[in-house]
């Protein structure tokens, strides 16, 4: 149970696998400040899926937390097919791919999953293997047969992924894994679906009616992981429910120096949209092998924290690494102290232009000014509590009341919100009474709190049956706790 001691905005991404499956570790991490699993569709077969999602909802309720569930896409990843042997390539090897059920025949060869790999390639162009280990320079191509000249030393093993820095690639958005996968987690009620290798806005609109057609709503993610993307940014952000700085590949993709900057770019855009972001991939990188992390890693983490992100990511920390319980300690301890040193304030001279946003960052404005011990609202549909924690209050923790347990798995990913679920009156003044105690008994305010309270539950209701007309918030108020 979340404890007052323990409220910390930023949320923790873990993705599970060997290391974290059981019920005892999903346990050990839901009470270190885990917020969200990941399951990786790259690695994740359908019937573990489904044996898992189950034990994260039953454990989750137990607890008496939301923890969400996040399904990451596979994509339209390139990779080699399979080798033989391990090859040791040096510095001036030429190597060969294939494609087309061309047979291999030179020394050092590989065949490939992507037939149109010759069409989009050209001669002097980089080709990176195995998430940078390898680099190799087109040389030459034929109908069937790309030669490469290597640059960098490395071994080469068997399916193994392929960028292609600054090539645009006529992959579809979706493959048929993808669809399938994402049919699983309609299925299975996820609350966030992750698209790998998301190039354009479309590509988020395509999986939004994909889902649809399934008769679900999960809240869409839109993983920026090459320069395409970054082109189109912003009108990825629009169509996406939230984004995230994936790392891994876009640190390939783009050049190595402008990572940091491409980073704080997304973060910045995506908070003047108002939309979630998680920034993922090495966060702790060191502690898949050691106890603790390295200098670097932390300062990785602290500036992700200051910059006000919605959410940090673990991957092979929590999948196959030896501490995954004490990455996320590390994480929370992290994030705990640099939330109190303050943030970057992306928003500090932003322009709303809704008369309800303003409103909303009027009591925000509030709570900073008081120092309120919280923020409580009500909300049927997550918007309002969307929106307020998109504002970035200052001191006050977002605790969100909503009658459906499907909003409150939701609202897992936002940054600064605690979402409950409870059965609401038609008197507000009660549910902000029944708040009041509940919060009392859990430790998470305490007699003499000041809040600032929020409801909208009518006017949301009307917005999500086309009355445009009553946009409007019911209450704001403060009050002092008795």
């Amino acid at each position: 149970m979340l404890k007052l001691d323990r409220v910390r905005k930023t949320k923790i991404i873990c993705t599970l696998g060997p290391a974290s499956q059981s019920d005892e570790m999903l346990g050990r991490l839901m009470d270190a400040g885990m917020n969200i699993v990941r399951l990786n569709m790259s690695h994740a077969v359908h019937d573990w899926v489904r044996s898992v999602v189950p034990r994260v909802r039953r454990l989750s309720a137990e607890k008496g937390i939301n923890v969400g569930i996040l399904m990451d896409t596979q994509g339209p990843a390139i990779r080699t097919g399979d080798l033989p042997a391990k090859l040791d390539l040096k510095v001036g090897d030429i190597f060969t791919f294939t494609v087309l059920g061309a047979q291999c025949e030179e020394e050092y060869c590989v065949n490939v999953n992507y037939d149109g790999l010759v069409k989009d390639l050209r001669v002097g162009e980089t080709v990176v293997l195995d998430n940078g280990v390898l680099r190799m320079e087109v040389l030459e191509k034929t109908e069937n047969r790309i030669r490469c000249r290597v640059l960098t030393p490395g071994i080469m093993g068997s399916r193994r992924h392929i960028n292609l820095p600054g090539v645009r690639v006529n992959l579809p958005a979706m493959t048929a894994k993808d669809l399938a996968d994402i049919r699983l987690g309609c299925e299975l009620d996820v609350d966030y679906v992750a698209l790998s290798f998301c190039r354009e806005a479309r590509d988020i609109a395509e999986l939004r009616n994909i889902v649809k057609s399934h008769g679900k709503n999960p809240r869409l993610v839109a993983k920026i992981e090459d320069q395409e993307a970054v082109r189109n940014l912003n009108a990825i952000i629009n169509e996406a429910d939230a984004v995230m700085v994936a790392r891994g590949d876009l640190g390939i993709e783009c050049a190595l120096e402008d990572l940091p900057i491409i980073q704080r770019r997304i973060v910045k855009q995506a908070s003047i949209h108002l939309k979630p972001v998680i920034v993922a991939t090495h966060m702790l990188e060191s502690m898949i092998e050691n106890p603790y992390p390295t200098r670097a890693e932390i300062t990785d983490v602290a500036n992700a924290v200051y910059e006000q992100v919605d959410a940090i990511m673990l991957s092979g920390e929590t999948t196959t690494g030896k501490y995954p319980v004490g990455c996320v300690e590390v994480l929370d301890r992290i994030a705990r102290r640099t939330e109190r040193s303050g943030g970057v304030n992306y928003l500090q001279d932003l322009e709303l232009e809704s008369s309800r946003e303003k409103f909303l960052r009027a009591a925000v404005i509030m709570a900073n000014e008081m120092r309120a011990a919280a923020i409580v609202l009500f909300t049927r549909t997550g918007y309002l509590a969307s929106m307020t924690a998109a504002l970035r209050p200052r001191w006050s923790p977002v605790y969100a009341f909503t009658d459906t347990a499907e909003v409150a798995y939701k609202l897992s990913l936002n940054r600064s919100i605690f979402p409950f679920v409870c059965e609401f009156l038609h008197d507000p003044e009660r549910n902000v009474l029944y708040a009041e105690k509940f919060l009392l008994d859990r430790d998470l305010i305490l007699p003499g709190s000041t809040l600032v309270v929020v409801t909208e539950t009518q006017a949301e209701r009307a917005i999500e049956d086309g009355r445009e007309g009553t946009r409007t918030i019911e209450l704001i108020q403060m009050r002092v706790v008795e």
